[in-house]
C-alpha cells in the first residue's frame, strides 16, 4: 500500500478545503483549532467581565458561580446550534462563507433578518454607550488620583475624553496599526489579570463563601449573558475550519471554557476581597453598587488598585475596538446593498456619535446598558433566533437527509429549552421596566 492510498483511507470530515496557489503548486491551508479557539477567547473576554462583580455581589460566590456555569452551558449549546445551522446551510447552498445575519435571512426570511438587524444595532450601540461611560469613569478616577484632584471635572468629561482618545484611534488609525495596538492592549490586560489574581489571593476572605442569597441570582443573568456572548463570529470559525464538525465543536467548547474559568476566578477573587461593610452598603442601598470602584481607590494597596484600573480600562478598550469595527462593517454592508456608498467621516460619525450623546447625558448608564443588551439583543441573536432557525431547518427535506450534520443532541426538546430561556429573560426584563 503506497502513501497516497493510506491518506485516502483516512476519514475526511471537512466540508470544503482552503486551497492556495503558491510557487506553481496548490497547497491546502486549513485553519487551526488553536487559532480559532484563540479567536473565540479574545472575542468573549471583554468589558462584560467588568460588570460581573457588581451584579453578583448580592448573591455571593457560590450562587453566582453556579449560575455562571449554567449560563456558559446555555451559550455553548446555542453557539453549537449556530455552527450546526451554518455548516448545513453551506452544504446545501454550496458556499464557503456566510454571516450570521445572512443566515437568519436565508432561513427566517426578511422579517427575521430585520428583527435580527435591529437587535444587532441595538446591541452594538448599547455596548458602545457602556464602554464610553465606564471607560471614561476609570480615566477620570485615575486622573483624580494621580493629580490629587477632587472631582473638579464633571462626569461627562470622562466619557468625552474616552471618545476623543480611542474614537480618534479608530477614525485616524489604519487597520494594521489598530490591530497591533489591540494586540499590545490584550497582552497588558492578561498580565494585569494574573497580577490581580496573585494580589487578590493575598487578601481573600474565606468568610465570603458563607454569603449566599440564591434569590438574588436572577438579577445577574443578563450581564453574564453579555459576557459569554461570542456567537457573531461562529460562522467565521466554521469557514476557517472548512466545515469540519469535530474541529468546530472542539474550538467552541475550549474557546468558551477558557473565558468561563477566567470569569469564575475573577468573580471569586473580587467578591472574596469585599469587606462586610461594603456588602452591607450594597444590601441596604438596593441599587447597583460597583465594588470595583471601591477597590480602585487604593484601600487594598496601591498595586492592587493600579492593576485593577489597568485591567478594567484595557478590557473595555479592546472590546470597544471590536464592537466599533463590527458596527462599522454592518453599516458598510447596508450602504453596499442600498448602493449609497458612505465615506469614512459619516460612517464613524454614525457609529460613535449616538452612543457619545447618550453616554454624555447619562454617565452612570453602564450597568443598565449591559442589562438591556443581554435581556433583549443577546437573547434574540443568541437564543430565540438559533432555536427558531434550527426548528425551521429541520422541517425542510434538503436538510433532513443522511448528510445532515448535528452538533447539538436533544432534538426539539433542546430547542424549546433554548427558546424558553431567552424568552423568559426578555419577559423578566419587560416586567421590571413596567414594574408589573
Amino acid at each position: 500500500m503506497n502513501k497516497q492510498e493510506t491518506v485516502d483511507k483516512q476519514p475526511v470530515t471537512r466540508l470544503f478545503s482552503h486551497i492556495k496557489f503558491e510557487d506553481n503548486k496548490c497547497e491546502h491551508q486549513p485553519g487551526s483549532v488553536l487559532g480559532n479557539t484563540a479567536l473565540i477567547v479574545g472575542t468573549t473576554i471583554g468589558a462584560g467581565i467588568i460588570g460581573l462583580p457588581a451584579v453578583t455581589l448580592p448573591s455571593g460566590i457560590i450562587p453566582s458561580t453556579t449560575l455562571l456555569i449554567g449560563v456558559w452551558l446555555y451559550t455553548l449549546i446555542s453557539g453549537l446550534l449556530i455552527a450546526e445551522l451554518t455548516v448545513n446551510l453551506m452544504r446545501v447552498e454550496g458556499i464557503s462563507h456566510i454571516g450570521l445575519l445572512a443566515i437568519i435571512e436565508k432561513i427566517l426570511g426578511k422579517i427575521g433578518a430585520r428583527i435580527a438587524g435591529i437587535a444587532y444595532i441595538f446591541m452594538h450601540y448599547a455596548l458602545l454607550v457602556a464602554y464610553m461611560t465606564q471607560g471614561g469613569e476609570i480615566l477620570t478616577t485615575v486622573i483624580y488620583k494621580v493629580g490629587n484632584l477632587e472631582n473638579i471635572f464633571p462626569h461627562w468629561m470622562g466619557t468625552l475624553s474616552f471618545f476623543l482618545l480611542f474614537g480618534s484611534l479608530m477614525y485616524w488609525g489604519k487597520n494594521k496599526l489598530v490591530e497591533k495596538i489591540n494586540e499590545i492592549f490584550i497582552l497588558i490586560l492578561l498580565f494585569a489579570f494574573v497580577g490581580l489574581l496573585v494580589l487578590g489571593g493575598m487578601q481573600f476572605q474565606t468568610s465570603q463563601f458563607l454569603v449566599q442569597n440564591w434569590q438574588a441570582i436572577g438579577g445577574s443573568v443578563a450581564v453574564m449573558y453579555v459576557a459569554m456572548f461570542f456567537h457573531g463570529i461562529i460562522p467565521l470559525v466554521v469557514t476557517e475550519l472548512e466545515g469540519d464538525v469535530p474541529k468546530i465543536r472542539q474550538s467552541l467548547i475550549i474557546g468558551s471554557l477558557i473565558p468561563l474559568l477566567m470569569f469564575l476566578a475573577w468573580n471569586t477573587m473580587i467578591l472574596g476581597s469585599v469587606t462586610p461593610d461594603i456588602l452591607q452598603h450594597q444590601l441596604s442601598n438596593g441599587e447597583v453598587f460597583d465594588p470595583l470602584q471601591i477597590l480602585r481607590n487604593g484601600r487594598y494597596g496601591e498595586w492592587f488598585a493600579m492593576l485593577l484600573s489597568i485591567f478594567s480600562e484595557f478590557a473595555i478598550v479592546t472590546s470597544f475596538i471590536g464592537v466599533t469595527y463590527g458596527l462599522a462593517d454592518f453599516f458598510k454592508d447596508i450602504s453596499i446593498i442600498t448602493k449609497n456608498e458612505i465615506s469614512r467621516l459619516p460612517l464613524y460619525s454614525l457609529v460613535l456619535l449616538p452612543p457619545l450623546s447618550l453616554g454624555t447625558f447619562n454617565p452612570t448608564i453602564f450597568f443598565h446598558a449591559l442589562e438591556y443588551t443581554g435581556a433583549f439583543s443577546v437573547s434574540i441573536l443568541g437564543g430565540i433566533m438559533p432555536a427558531l432557525m434550527s426548528w425551521k431547518q429541520s422541517q425542510k427535506p434538503e436538510f433532513t437527509n443522511s448528510n445532515y450534520q448535528t452538533l447539538v443532541p436533544g432534538g426539539k426538546i433542546t430547542l424549546i429549552v433554548i427558546f424558553g430561556g431567552a424568552l423568559l429573560l426578555i419577559v423578566r426584563k419587560v416586567f421590571s421596566i413596567f414594574q408589573l
